[in-house]
């Protein structure tokens, strides 16, 4: 177990598991199409065993954060108001305002949450499946990938989901969106790096073409193959770049 921002926690899944249904980022409503769980596939494990189960801290202003990050990924960003976080979170509009100042500061402040645990998750789950070996992980990811696109709690990307609810740039929960993608594209690039490529930052944009891509056919055309469509292209990028 490590901790991430403002008390929330990640956890092992193969150490604790909830068995009456996840609670999570990753875990909130079905979406897409002949959705089903991955624990018949090749890999043997479900999104939740790779990523682990995001857990939402018993109080203060973690626990208001946590919660925001839930509501707004099942219901959108401006579809659930203050009242609703309030509600759901357990506490009072004085304990909100003591850590806010409004909406748009706990927007950004789960957009943040979710942007660190998730970076965790990914990195934890590419060495789980490919090792310490560089070229190994970065296939990994789209293995992870096919996992997260079949599991019946598929939700689609926060962070596209939040650029395009928020799609003035200069906005700071787009900001908070783009500085997550950024992020993977940094993780790309120095695994590239470590792998000996030669212009690593080159093989990072063509890699997330293909990343962002299969996001995009996963949860705006609802193909649950979309990751596995895409491997073979990573395959060809990693034997002739590194």
């Amino acid at each position: 177990m490590s901790a991430v921002s403002d008390g929330a926690t990640w956890l092992n899944s193969s150490l604790e598991v909830n068995p009456l249904g996840v609670r999570g980022v990753l875990a909130v409503h079905p979406g897409g199409r002949d959705n089903r769980h991955m624990g018949g596939t090749s890999l043997g494990k479900s999104a939740a065993e790779l990523l682990g189960v995001f857990e939402i801290p018993d109080r203060g202003r973690g626990r208001l954060v946590a919660t925001a990050v839930e509501l707004f990924y099942r219901h959108g960003f401006g579809a659930v108001g203050l009242d609703w976080v309030i509600e759901e979170a357990g506490v009072t509009k004085t304990t909100f305002y003591k850590h806010f100042e409004s909406k748009s500061e706990l927007m950004v402040a789960a957009v943040e949450m979710r942007d660190t645990w998730e970076l965790e998750a990914w990195r934890r789950a590419a060495h789980t499946l490919g090792g310490d070996e560089a070229c190994a992980q970065l296939l990994a990811l789209f293995d992870v990938l096919d996992v997260w696109f079949n599991d019946d709690d598929f939700g689609g990307c926060m962070f596209l989901n939040v650029a395009s609810e928020f799609p003035n740039p200069n906005d700071p929960v787009h900001q908070a969106a783009a500085k997550h993608k950024l992020a993977n594209w940094t993780m790309v690039r120095d695994l590239a790096a470590r792998a000996g490529g030669d212009n690593p930052e080159s093989f990072a944009d063509l890699y997330m073409i293909a990343f962002e891509g299969a996001l995009v056919l996963r949860q705006v055309y609802g193909r649950n193959d979309a990751a596995r469509s895409a491997r073979p292209i990573i395959e060809q990028l990693v034997e002739e770049r590194l």
